[in-house]
Formats: structure tokens, C-alpha cells, sequence
């Protein structure tokens, strides 16, 4: 069987998706704020059946989306 015969045995850098748990192992992000993310739309997940899977793109783009340290955020007005 090849190497990407079997679950687990394709390197990081060539999955073509992750999951919630994955993306908050790489990313150091708790698994609820991953989940809030996804629910609130701010980061973009696809759903196959019950599976919910994160393209790495999207993952790197809500990433950078998140406000830099440091800098107070913003408030919308009242």
C-alpha cells in the first residue's frame, strides 16, 4: 500500500485538511475558542456528514486575522 494508503501516515505539510482538534494542537488555541470561530464564521470550515474539516488556508488566514498583541480592540460604537 502506498503512503497515503492509510489515515495518519501523510505529513502535516500534505493534508489537505484538519480538524477542529488538530487545528487547535498546531495553532495552541483552545478547542472552544476553535469551535466559536468556526460557529461565528470567522474561520471557515467545511463539513463532510458529521466530520468537520479546516483547510489549512483558511486556517492561516483566520490566523492572521486575529488582532496583533499588544494593541487594544477596537469596539464597535454604540
Amino acid at each position: 500500500m502506498n503512503e497515503f494508503g492509510q489515515k495518519g501516515k501523510v505529513p502535516l505539510s500534505e493534508r489537505l485538511s484538519v480538524s477542529p482538534e488538530e487545528a487547535s494542537a498546531l495553532t495552541g488555541i483552545g478547542l472552544t475558542s476553535i469551535r466559536e470561530a468556526i460557529s461565528g464564521g470567522d474561520l471557515k470550515a467545511k463539513k463532510h456528514g458529521r466530520r468537520t474539516v479546516i483547510l489549512p488556508d483558511d486556517l492561516r488566514d483566520w490566523l492572521k486575522m486575529l488582532p496583533d498583541a499588544g494593541k487594544p480592540i477596537e469596539e464597535s460604537p454604540a
